[in-house]
């Protein structure tokens, strides 16, 4: 069984102490609506409010990406990644990438 690693946006684990910079992770997916989605998003956005639609398809890329980079910091060994953010770029009409990085470290428990 993988071990689990610790993810936060903070520069520290609380309670441990970093013992090895590992360098930066990442993880990168590019998505694109479905012709659903567009369709009940643009539906939605003449009612005004919250666009379901398009929050399914931008919550399933954050999670696929923050899936990627945990898997990324697993194949460094690392045991947290610390300062994690996302961003987003989009390259063409509903077409999105979504990055989630951090920094990725080891740590030990804090005597």
């Amino acid at each position: 069984m993988k071990q689990g690693v610790f993810v936060t946006t903070g520069n520290n684990v609380e309670g441990y102490h970093i013992t090895e910079y590992l360098g930066i992770v990442r993880g990168i997916v590019v998505r694109a609506q479905t012709i659903s989605q567009g369709i009940r998003g643009a539906f939605s956005s003449i009612m005004g409010g919250n666009i379901r639609a398009y929050e399914e398809v931008c919550e399933d890329a954050r999670s696929q990406a923050y899936t990627r980079m945990v898997e990324h910091a697993r194949d460094k060994e690392a045991h947290a990644i610390i300062a994690m953010r996302y961003d987003a770029t989009e390259f063409a009409q509903g077409v999105t990438e979504v990055l989630a990085y951090g920094t990725a470290v080891k740590i030990s428990a804090a005597q």
